[in-house]
């Protein structure tokens, strides 16, 4: 083990005493779930499943989202498996909790302190460890490969700059990522990344490229449908801190101005966005507290989790945000997933910052998705689609395409998966 490795097991070994303090804090923040602080200290909300269990961790929604499609998989091909799911923002776990199905187990991910990683492994005995993406706690990874738990790391991404970060550290980040039995990068520039830091790659595999058209409440539906009326519909999706004013002030220049749903990404924000909304003197009709739009409202801010298939629905165009940071003097986020409206081919504008979603870039050469270089022609080009229905129609169609041809690799991770499972019918 590297020096540094044994210098952070020693420090979180001396720290942990104050990690109850530390999550309480937190939770009077409203960043833990108080109900269950238990579970982020190692100790089980439920009973273990007898048989072997597969456990599958992911840190926040979009990660925890991407798994849906494996574990659909595994009951699929081996039903004789449990599975429990990791997470570890209240936010993924609210999510989870209506889209995991029946009999999946979903628990906080234990604080990388050594006494709750211990009484995590102790309680759950997992058969396989599915990571995704680039959670790499190292006493949780180093405690269950000392365990013969074998670990995959899948949709592996590493940025640039983390990538820089961990060659300061090689020996660390050596072990870390020896700790897999395999790592299947989610694309050729986090491929190499991870092999110049010592890690064994195979195939690629981006699990958010996987998936069917969102889920959607067909009553609701069609109740705010009816109320919204004949107005034009524009959503605002996955917005972020800043963005809600910007881009909605750029729209108020549109007359007349379409009905703006806004689905913020971070629904605990709905307070600043509804005060932005005001300040821009709108109409504000608010989903948390039941409200349903009126003649009058002008912004539907759907401050809701697990609903954004309803309010794409809803939508004649969509404006994904997460991507409008370098536009409007905010820090870069990276985008989020554009195949979620293209599935629905509904046509779709975003902004510049997609780093975070190489397909973006396919999608916008095949006519599927446009990127916004200037604020300026937001409110024209959203027009133009409102306008002239054949183009946005045929934008639409372009996007579901380029979705439809999206290969996450899901049977290139189930291939990779099947040596490290127990053999069907075992007691591991």
């Amino acid at each position: 083990m590297s020096l540094l490795l044994h210098s952070y097991r020693l420090l979180t070994r001396l720290l942990q005493p104050l990690a109850p303090r530390v999550l309480a804090h937190r939770a009077r923040k409203g960043k833990e779930d108080p109900a269950r602080l238990d579970e982020r200290l190692g100790q089980a909300g439920v009973a273990r499943p007898d048989g072997p269990l597969v456990w599958m961790h992911a840190i926040s929604v979009g990660e925890s989202l991407s798994l849906l499609p494996v574990i659909t998989l595994l009951a699929e091909r081996r039903p004789d498996l449990s599975v429990l799911v990791t997470t570890g923002t209240t936010t993924s776990a609210r999510m989870m909790a209506q889209r995991l199905p029946k009999g999946v187990i979903h628990q906080y991910a234990p604080v990388d302190v050594p006494a709750a990683v211990a009484r995590f492994l102790d309680h759950w005995r997992p058969s396989l460890g599915l990571f995704v993406e680039s959670e790499l706690w190292p006493n949780l990874i180093l405690e269950a490969r000392a365990r013969d738990i074998p670990l995959m790391l899948a949709s592996a991404r590493i940025t640039g700059h983390s990538a820089a970060g961990w060659k300061k550290r090689p020996a660390a980040a050596r072990a870390l990522l020896e700790a897999f039995a395999c790592i299947l990068p989610q694309d050729e520039a986090s491929a190499s990344r991870i092999a110049d830091l010592g890690g064994r790659t195979g195939g690629r595999v981006n699990l958010k490229l996987v998936g069917a058209p969102l889920p959607f409440d067909r009553k609701e539906f069609d109740r705010l449908s009816g109320a919204i009326g004949d107005r034009p519909v524009v959503v605002l999706a996955s917005t972020h801190d800043g963005e809600e004013a910007a881009l909605v002030q750029r729209l108020q220049a549109l007359d007349p101005l379409p009905f703006l749903i806004v689905v913020p990404r971070h629904p605990e924000r709905a307070g600043t966005i509804e005060a932005d909304m005001a300040a821009l003197g709108l109409t504000v009709a608010v989903r948390s507290r039941g409200e349903t739009p009126g003649a009058d409202s002008q912004v539907y801010l759907a401050d809701t989790l697990n609903e954004m298939g309803l309010f794409l629905r809803l939508a004649e165009v969509v404006v994904l945000g997460g991507a409008f940071g370098p536009l409007i003097g905010r820090a870069p986020v990276g985008g989020h997933n554009p195949l979620e409206p293209a599935r629905l081919a509904r046509p779709t504008l975003t902004g510049p910052d997609m780093s975070n979603w190489s397909i973006a870039g396919a999608m916008a050469e095949a006519g599927g998705l446009e990127i916004i270089t200037d604020l300026s022609r937001l409110a024209p080009r959203v027009g133009e689609l409102l306008a002239d229905r054949d183009q946005a129609r045929q934008l639409g169609r372009q996007a579901e395409q380029a979705a439809a041809g999206a290969d996450g690799g899901l049977e290139v991770l189930w291939q990779a998966m099947v040596p490290l499972l127990p053999p069907a019918g075992g007691r591991r």
